[in-house]
């Protein structure tokens, strides 16, 4: 059993998330705990809302509220909504608690300590009208290396390249399109130039990692320069220097912050479990593995910054140094990034009136439905278009017509003939066939979970679902009334290949799949879900997280061989048709794509 850590990006909390958020991290990273799990691993997925920096303080001016306040009601509107798509997070917590700041601030003295962090006078962003800083993802323009017109102020999206904003031509605004004023200001830099080496060493320990990741990292590494990790503003953790710690307006870079959030939400996991060690087993762990589930723009962050981080505060950078106080710390095992899902070729965007609420989307269809068509049609590996149409045949033909009605006849016959799982007598060579395809699923849809290869798994898995339904076809029971040994035994063999394929799908499916596995008589629970559960820390009050026991559930990766004399369920449909003309128009509630 391997001890997997499952590094979730964290959602901003300047409003409610999209459901491009979750195709990105989201989705592919509860498929892939999921599947984990079931196969036997100890898995720790952890991750939180995102709330510091300027965006949480627009967001609060907006709303005439203060940037905590802010913060708690969107922490609560994004968990809810994680919780209803059924994400299994052992912990999803927040940056805004004690546990944070000090796991931040450790990290930060370590880096300081071995050189890695240096103070540098640099032109800074305010805005003109309101006086204050304008964060680097605040200000956009036109990149001076390759000419794209929508560049931010930390990077261009189009060649990958680092940025200042000063660099950018025509800066301006994201917030009011005013030009920004650039004055002289005093910061600290992560100082990734003194770190490129040992970057460069390891990510050339690191194999089969997905093609784009590795060469936009590669790419990186040929022009790192030193990056602010402080800002001035005042929403956000104190810098934990003499001379700095008690100035309110400079904090700790909310990018720095949150990307520790990973070690932070482990470290107080463990606090949570009642052993404060815990957490040491998945970060100081030679045999453990660590995989970071993020969109595409987090690549930069996760594949060379947080790792240069980690060096750094080791002191495993190119000139040495000593381990923080929390010790030698392990690197990403692999970042396994989603591409864009869009709406007519453009990325969702709030801002822009171009966005499919996670909540919106839940209410009206459910999570099962969504979670499907981000693992079959998502942006897996390359940018894809949310279209209605292509959500409401894969719905229709998918999960109602191949899935939903398979289980329902399969089920309805069963239960009608015999009321209990039949009794099955010597096997044909077509019911050793099917039954083959559905053992054989197990390896393959599981080499592809394993390999984070969400798309081929999911396809796979409903291959065995196609073939299920061809041997039902084919055989006919209902056509066995005056052989009802053949009968039962046809009907025996698809019942155990629906509940193959619905363990198959149990990652995929999680909610359906509970209800599945009671059908056919199950007891208990199959796949366990999170709950919100309100927690206290000394100085920073309640607020609600995230967890869940799932060590428990019974959801395992193998056959479960279905005993004759089951007692039987009365089978309900699993998904509903979804009227075409949604396919045409969207809901009423949905923008215009």
């Amino acid at each position: 059993m391997s001890k997997i850590l499952a590094a979730v990006a964290w959602p901003y909390a300047n409003g409610p998330r999209h459901i491009g958020h979750v195709s990105g991290f989201g989705v592919p990273s509860d498929v892939f705990s999921r599947y984990q799990r079931m196969a036997g691993h100890d898995v720790l997925m952890v991750s939180g809302t995102d709330e510091h920096g300027t965006a949480i303080q627009v967001q609060a001016d907006k709303e005439g509220l203060t940037p905590q306040q802010t913060a708690d009601k969107y922490h609560r509107i994004i968990a809810e909504d994680l919780r209803h798509l059924g994400l299994s997070y052992d912990l999803y917590t927040r940056t805004t608690t004690g546990n944070h700041t000090v796991v931040v601030q450790e990290l930060f003295r370590a880096l300081h300590a071995n050189g890695y962090v240096v103070p540098k006078t640099q032109l800074g962003a305010i805005s003109p009208s309101t006086g204050r800083t304008l964060a680097d993802r605040y200000i956009e323009g036109t990149c001076p290396i390759c000419g794209y017109d929508g560049a931010r102020g930390d990077q261009c999206d189009n060649c990958g390249n680092q940025l200042d904003p000063i660099d950018l031509i025509n800066a301006r605004s994201r917030l009011n399109g005013e030009v920004p004023k650039f004055i002289q200001t005093e910061h600290f830099f992560l100082d990734l130039p003194a770190l490129s080496g040992s970057l460069k060493t390891w990510l050339g320990t690191r194999h089969g990692w997905r093609p784009n990741v590795m060469n936009f990292s590669l790419q990186l590494l040929k022009d790192l320069k030193p990056r602010p990790i402080t800002r001035d503003l005042d929403w956000g953790i104190p810098i934990p220097l003499p001379g700095w710690s008690d100035n309110p307006m400079k904090s700790i870079y909310v990018w720095f912050d949150a990307v520790i959030g990973y070690l932070s939400a482990s470290i107080e996991w463990a606090k949570r479990s009642g052993d404060p060690e815990a957490w040491r087993q998945w970060w100081q762990n030679p045999d453990a593995r660590s995989y970071y589930f993020m969109g595409k723009d987090n690549i930069t962050f996760h594949s060379v910054i947080w790792p240069g981080i980690l060096l750094g505060a080791n002191g495993q950078g190119d000139h040495g140094g000593t381990p923080s106080g929390l010790g030698l710390l392990d690197l990403p095992t692999e970042i396994v990034s989603s591409e864009y899902l869009t709406m007519s070729g453009s990325k969702f965007s709030t801002s822009r009136s171009k966005v499919i609420y996670v909540g919106d989307f839940l209410r009206e269809f459910g999570p099962d439905a969504l979670r499907y068509f981000i693992a079959v049609a998502g942006p897996e590996n390359q940018d894809t278009d949310f279209t209605w149409d292509e959500f409401v045949r894969r719905t229709n033909s998918e999960l109602a017509n191949e899935w939903g009605n398979l289980v329902n006849r399969s089920l309805s016959m069963a239960h009608k003939n015999n009321g209990c799982v039949p009794t099955p007598s010597t096997l044909t060579q077509a019911d050793q066939d099917v039954l083959a395809i559905s053992r054989t699923g197990f390896d393959i849809v599981g080499d592809h979970l394993g390999k984070a290869h969400f798309r081929q798994g999911v396809t796979e898995a409903m291959r065995v679902v196609s073939a299920a339904n061809k041997y039902l076809s084919d055989s006919e029971p209902w056509k066995l009334k005056d052989d009802p040994a053949r009968r039962d035994t046809v009907l025996h063999t698809v019942l155990q290949v629906v509940s193959d394929a619905n363990t198959m799908l149990t990652p995929f499916l999680p909610h359906s799949a509970q209800r599945v596995y009671e059908a056919l008589g199950g007891a208990g629970v199959w796949a366990a879900q999170p709950q919100m559960v309100q927690v206290s820390e000394e100085g920073h009050g309640d607020y609600p997280i995230l967890t869940g026991d799932y060590a428990h559930e019974a959801a395992t990766w193998a056959s479960r061989p279905l005993p004759a004399g089951v007692p039987l369920n009365k089978p309900q449909p699993l998904f509903a048709k979804l009227d075409e003309a949604l396919g045409t128009t969207g809901p009423q509630w949905a923008p215009v794509i």
